[in-house]
């Protein structure tokens, strides 16, 4: 019979339920379609906007908090991975060892510190702060429905003292229930005035402390972060200090040992050879000059040095009517493969095929007698290569500012020297 009873009890209470819900939905139709007054308070509608926004605050502050510790988090481990790095290249007999490896753990032990910090100061207090939203917002929904619970007591009761055939009994039922409903609603509402504008003013004080806190722990942390950091640079200072004979200047990009000239001579050698010979054409009975539209003549009188071969024998009169003319390939001005400038580069304060000025950025020593020395600042006029094919990957043939101003020569000032000591500076 008791179970019978409680089961009675538990199915009268749903069925309560139940008819309220329907109660309340009638009266928020009747009220939107202006057929019911509703009860309006301004003043608790501008606390539950004040609320929703400062709960809307509170959750993105707490949504950016957990991504800045995420951040400290993978700062602290990309910094271990870099100290151990450091730890790991650091050779047993360098000086300073034992304290790199102490600064590394101290940085470590930084690190974790200042994230549980983090977790307790800031963390925790926000989600502590976030805490009391949920009840709250709980009770002003209830509020809301008490309210609809009341209108619609009120206005069962106006309509029954008002019908023409008056119920003295019901109207005595819907002022009791008129009654009750109000003392709940106003109870709720109570309540809610007094909390709602002191919970809004509140969150001054709690921004104030959270910001305060985060702002401390970080200067704590830079500040002794800055002197492990300060102790790491003198470690180094000191490995630097005794390893410093030890330079390691830039090197110029490896090229073949054969001197530029030289091989140049072996050209011109194997130019001279009757095989080569047999493939130009005979010079005529007047000792006229050759020309065709792929070759060009050489009037000018060219250097021994440069002529010399085997089995060969070069006049020395000065007159040029008896000597057969010599007949030299022309090529285009290239600069690692790249054809450039021509004619209309050239002027007439530069060398002949002038392409462009670079200045020296660092010192190089010359290796070979046809290579340039250069000093850092040293201003070199960029020429082409007069066979291409001898040109290495990575040099460049040139002659120094100073020394074509000077002289206005190329054969005695021109040499090759490594393109990645050197800056394009026009």
């Amino acid at each position: 019979m008791a179970e019978l009873g409680s089961k009675g009890v538990t199915a009268g209470k749903i069925a309560s339920n139940v008819q309220k819900k329907l109660t309340r939905a009638q009266e928020k139709v009747l009220q939107k379609l202006g057929k019911a007054d509703e009860t309006k308070d301004e003043q608790f509608e501008q606390c539950v906007q004040n609320f929703n926004k400062q709960l809307s605050e509170g959750t993105r502050l707490q949504k950016d908090l957990r991504t800045y510790l995420a951040s400290v988090k993978a700062m602290h481990e990309a910094s271990k991975k870099l100290t151990e790095c450091l730890q790991e290249v650091y050779e047993p007999d360098w000086p300073g060892r034992d304290d790199t490896n102490k600064i590394a753990e101290n940085n470590d032990l930084l690190w974790t510190d200042f994230h549980q910090k983090l977790v307790d100061q800031a963390l925790l207090t926000m989600d502590t702060y976030l805490g009391q939203f949920p009840d709250i917002k709980s009770r002003i929904a209830k509020r809301g429905r008490k309210l609809v619970d009341y209108d619609s007591a009120r206005h069962h009761f106006e309509a029954l003292q008002t019908a023409k055939k008056k119920d003295e009994t019901k109207i005595a039922k819907a002022e009791e229930e008129l009654v009750k409903a109000q003392k709940v609603f106003e109870e709720m509402n109570v309540d809610l005035q007094e909390e709602l504008p002191s919970l809004w003013n509140s969150r001054v004080g709690f921004y104030v402390n959270t910001f305060q806190s985060i702002a401390g722990l970080e200067e704590n942390f830079h500040k002794e972060m800055s002197k492990l950091n300060q102790n790491l640079h003198d470690v180094l200072l000191g490995l630097d200090k005794q390893y410093s004979g030890n330079a390691f200047p830039v090197k110029a990009q490896p090229r073949k040992k054969t001197k530029l000239f030289a091989r140049l001579r072996k050209k011109m050698s194997s130019d001279s050879t009757p095989a080569k010979a047999n493939k130009s054409p005979s010079p005529p009975p007047d000792g006229s000059p050759i020309t065709s539209p792929e070759t060009k003549t050489v009037n000018h009188e060219l250097e021994p040095s440069t002529l010399e071969a085997p089995g060969a024998s070069i006049p020395k009169s000065p007159s040029q009517s008896s000597l057969p003319a010599v007949v030299v390939e022309t090529f285009p001005a290239t600069v690692n493969g790249t054809v450039e400038g021509g004619a209309s580069s050239e002027r007439a304060d530069m060398p002949p095929g002038f392409l462009f000025k670079v200045q020296a950025m660092h010192d190089y020593t010359a290796t070979d007698s046809d290579e340039l020395q250069l000093k850092a600042g040293d201003v070199v006029l960029v020429i082409p290569f007069e066979n291409p094919e001898e040109q290495d990957e990575g040099w460049l043939m040139g002659v120094k500012e100073s020394d074509w101003i000077q002289r206005k020569e190329l054969d005695q000032c021109r040499g090759v020297f490594p393109e990645n000591f050197t800056e394009r500076v026009q």
